[in-house]
């Protein structure tokens, strides 16, 4: 396996950086929120501010300041504008030059630096403006490509989920045509990254193990933030067998684990059943979500889908376990498991009844002879619906 940081050498620019972007949703957290997430906002201002100045980011430093009710530095800011238009002025002229004295390729190359450069400095609009340009110039399959993965990056910098899912549509087609097997990987972790934005935690999962031994998508994430996210959604996803051969048993995120103690926590507890283990080590995972602008809202869910996967493999040994057992393994309280499992049960999520006099909850193991019986009959039913259509319109 490549060496981490020959692969991060390999890897795009971080055009635009979603560090910043993660920076923003930090100091946008409530101050009570934050303390309990161990979040410095006032230095994470302070780096954000610095970061902002120190690239020149004109438009994104007027937003931060707007958000933060801060009144604005006139002298920095016209600086800015300043360089700014300097800078635009010159790829500006490079373009030109190119178009004058150059090929095709030199004229792209350098409306891809100006690109580049206005989505840097934050200027979304001007910059979907030029990409577009700069497409309609693009003929190659690999270079219109490396533009809809930057247009990608630009929806996840901004939160805009249309302009994730329209140029991820397109990169699709695209690869079809004919994509390289380093941008068929990188269309892998894009789509992957987007689905677990979006709760699709089976489709994240899926694309991130499938990429685990070949990631160079340093623009989007590190490496380890990579694995936490791909442990992250298959913990919730797979069944114990792709679980074993794809996680616990995976070489590649095996050596990583050591590095991310408590993701091998997760893992080991669940896995071996050291259940009061894996209540504290989700604990932590929670935090790990609350914290992280992609999954934040997500963390409720996550966690509450969690125990109740937990629940379900403990019932699934026994056919009765007392509330007391059950209270043990996990090491809180019988008026918790009880309140837990009354809620978990009443919506459907825990297949399983409790008997409130004897203090016994009873596992209602599913009949998966019958499931696949009804599941048959059902596709039949919908499959004769659909010859009788077609001969309805045949006949005609």
């Amino acid at each position: 396996m490549p060496t981490l940081e020959g692969l991060e050498e390999a890897s795009l620019e971080k055009i635009p950086d979603l560090a910043i972007a993660q920076m923003r949703f930090e100091i946008n957290l409530g101050v009570e929120e934050a303390k309990e997430l161990g979040i410095d906002q006032a230095e994470v201002k302070r780096q954000l501010l610095d970061k902002l100045k120190a690239g020149y980011m004109t438009k994104l430093y007027r937003e931060v300041n707007e958000e933060l009710m801060m009144p604005l530095n006139n002298s920095v800011l016209e600086e800015m504008e300043q360089k700014n238009k300097e800078d635009l002025d010159k790829l500006t002229a490079e373009i030109a030059n190119a178009e004058k004295n150059e090929g095709e390729s030199e004229v792209r190359e350098a409306m891809v630096k100006k690109c580049e450069y206005l989505t840097s400095i934050g200027d979304k609009e001007a910059s979907l403006k030029m990409l577009k340009e700069t497409l309609e110039k693009t003929t190659t399959t690999g270079h219109k490509l490396d533009l809809h993965f930057h247009l990608i990056r630009l929806g996840f910098f901004s939160s805009d989920n249309e302009l994730i899912t329209t140029n991820l549509d397109k990169a699709k087609e695209l690869i079809e045509l004919g994509g390289d097997w380093d941008r068929r990987n990188r269309l892998k972790v894009y789509t992957g990254f987007y689905a677990m934005s979006i709760r699709n935690f089976k489709d994240a999962a899926s694309n991130f193990l499938d990429t685990v031994s070949t990631f160079t998508s340093y623009e989007l994430m590190s490496y380890h933030t990579f694995i936490k996210y791909a442990i992250t959604a298959a913990m919730l996803t797979l069944d114990r067998k792709e679980l074993t051969e794809k996680v616990v048993e995976g070489a590649d995120i095996n050596e990583v684990l050591h590095d991310i103690p408590l993701f091998r926590r997760y893992i080991d507890s669940l896995y071996h059943a050291q259940y009061t283990e894996f209540f504290a080590a989700l604990a932590e995972i929670e935090y790990f979500l609350k914290k992280d602008r992609m999954l934040a809202k997500h963390a409720t869910f996550y966690v509450r889908e969690m125990r109740v996967r937990s629940y379900s493999q403990l019932l699934e040994s026994y056919s009765n376990l007392t509330v007391n057992y059950m209270a043990n393994s996990f090491g809180v309280s019988e008026a918790f498991i009880d309140k837990e499992l009354s809620r978990f049960i009443a919506t459907g999520a825990l297949n399983a009844k409790i008997d409130k006099v004897g203090g016994i909850v009873q596992a209602n193991k599913p009949d998966r002879k019958n499931a696949q019986y009804q599941a048959v009959i059902k596709q039949g039913d919908l499959l004769l619906n659909r010859i009788q259509k077609l001969s309805r319109v045949i006949t005609i």
